[in-house]
This record gives structure tokens, sequence and C-alpha cells, in this order.
């Protein structure tokens, strides 16, 4: 279902497609462009949204804006996606400052962010991190797990233990390759090419995953979400497709086995990225498609 030229028609699949679930899942909607914040004070803004395995905290902070995390169980993400913004990161006992544009591994544990310049922020926690899953509006999606995704597992923790590692996004584009993505052992982020301009109609890449969310979160212009189930035996399962017109900022979870695609739209940069808890096993069998990969190893299936 991908374009010829799409790195993407490489992936093979080494599974049967799963059956369909009995019934399908909503996608959630996080349209921060125009729903309240979650938290407005002089931190800045914040707003939150959920999937099964992961709760993405989007921040508009202001200078000096603190980010404590007293209880993070496992390790988590941050990303600065404009460039020159800057934050200090201390976990594990340790401190780092970065500067955007880049992702950011923070190891659990006692810590957290401080955002020396103000701008936006986006920290990606696994949903075992009860305080931010309270905060989600679209908590009771999720009050029951969902049987089409398999209970959350961890990756292996990197051989020299977990640091803070900070990863530049900018990184040029490369023939072969399928964006820019960065895993840690709970989550993986692409960081999708630049697109200029609107997506060519005749060249989209409408598909499906059987088990496990996608989350698209855009940065920078204007989306169109496209949005279909597969019709099973039970017509009272069905469900309409949906066209979603999306602005930046805003975040989409995409339910399996919901086929989806998406068209930028802005006249300018279109900018989204891809988020998956946790990291996708076919994306890293892919020679040089995970960027950090000697940082992070495989599981054993892998």
């Amino acid at each position: 279902m991908y374009d010829r030229n799409d790195p993407r028609a490489a992936l093979a699949s080494s599974k049967p497609a799963a059956p369909p679930p009995s019934r399908f899942a909503a996608p959630e909607y996080g349209r921060f462009y125009q729903d309240k914040p979650q938290d407005d004070g002089a931190g800045g803004r914040n707003w939150y949204i959920r999937g099964q395995n992961f709760v993405l905290a989007y921040s508009e902070a202001t200078k000096g804006a603190r980010f404590e995390r007293t209880e993070q169980v496992d390790e988590y993400v941050l990303i600065l996606p404009d460039d020159g913004t800057t934050a200090t990161v201390t976990a594990g006992g340790a401190s780092k400052d970065v500067t955007g544009p880049c992702v950011v591994m923070v190891p659990p544990g006692p810590g957290g962010i401080v955002s020396t310049s103000g701008g936006r922020l986006v920290r990606l926690v696994t949903s075992r991190a009860a305080d931010l899953v309270a905060k989600c509006p679209n908590a009771a999606s999720y009050a029951e797990q969902r049987p089409n995704i398999p209970p959350f597992e961890a990756w292996p923790v990197p051989p020299d233990g977990y640091k803070i590692r900070a990863y530049s996004l900018d990184v040029p584009k490369e023939p072969g390759r399928f964006g820019r993505i960065f895993r840690c052992t709970t989550f993986m982020v692409n960081y999708l090419d630049p697109q200029m301009g609107p997506r060519d109609i005749t060249k989209l890449s409408p598909h499906h995953h059987d088990d496990f969310e996608q989350c698209s979160l855009a940065v920078e212009g204007a989306f169109m979400h496209h949005l279909r189930w597969p019709w099973t035996v039970d017509m009272t399962a069905w469900r309409e497709d949906e066209h979603q017109h999306f602005a930046t900022p805003s975040a989409l979870v995409i339910p399996p086995p919901c086929i989806h695609t998406t068209r930028g739209l802005e006249p300018g940069l279109n900018q989204l990225v891809d988020i998956f808890s946790p990291p996708r096993i076919d994306f890293s069998k892919q020679n040089g498609w995970v960027l950090n990969a000697a940082d992070y190893p495989m599981p054993a299936e892998g």
C-alpha cells in the first residue's frame, strides 16, 4: 500500500495479519491549538493526551519553568522541536544542558527538566506515570486494556546503563531511510523528513498496524488525517470513514487496525512526528534507519 519510492515499501511482514477485533476503538484527538490547556499557570500552558502505553505532554513553557519527576519509574523522552530552545535535564545524579532541535532520552528515577529559554517542549512518558495519566482528558478511553494491544514491555537497558542522551535533529535526509528515527527502552520517535508544501495526493501511503497504536504529533503546518476501519462480518461493529483536519500543535492517536494516511496541507513546512511505545521491531530491523541503534539493543526476539 506504499508508493514504490517510499522506504516502507521494503518492509516485509514475518507473520500473518492478526484477525480484527470484535469492536473497533475510536481515535483520540488532541487539538491543542483550540483545546483549553489542562495546566495553565506561571510555568506556561500544558496539554496532555494518552494512548494505551503512553502519555504525551505538550508544553508552551515560560523561561525557568520546571517539570519535576520525583517518582519516575522508567525511561522517558524530551523533544525540543525548535532551533535554539534550551533546557537543563537532571536524572540519575547527573545534569545536562541541551539545545533544540533535539530528542533527549531521560533515565528513570528522580530528576526533571528546566526550560532555560522558554518555548515549546514535548515529554513522552509511559502510562505507568499515574500522575500524568490523571491529567489526560481522554483517560477514560483506556479504563480497560484494549485486547488487540499487548501489555507493555520495555526494551533492554543499554549495555553502559541509563544516562541522559541527547540527539540532534539536524540530520540530513538520506535516500532509502525513513525519517529520523531514535529509540530508547520505552519509545520510538520518528521525526519525519520535512515536507515543504502540500503532499502529492497521487503518492499517499494508506496502511494499518495489527497490534500497536501510532501517535502523530504535528509541530508545524496543518494536516488532513484520513482514517478507515475494515469491514467485518458484524455490521454493527463498522465505523464510518473519518477525514480530520488538524492544525499545529496537535496530536492524533491512531488505534489498530485502523487504515490511515496523512496529507500535509500548508504551502510552507509541514512537520509530523510519529511516536510508538514500545519501539517498533520492523523499523528497528531496517539497516541504518534507527540513528541511535548502537546505544539501545533490541530484544532477543528482534
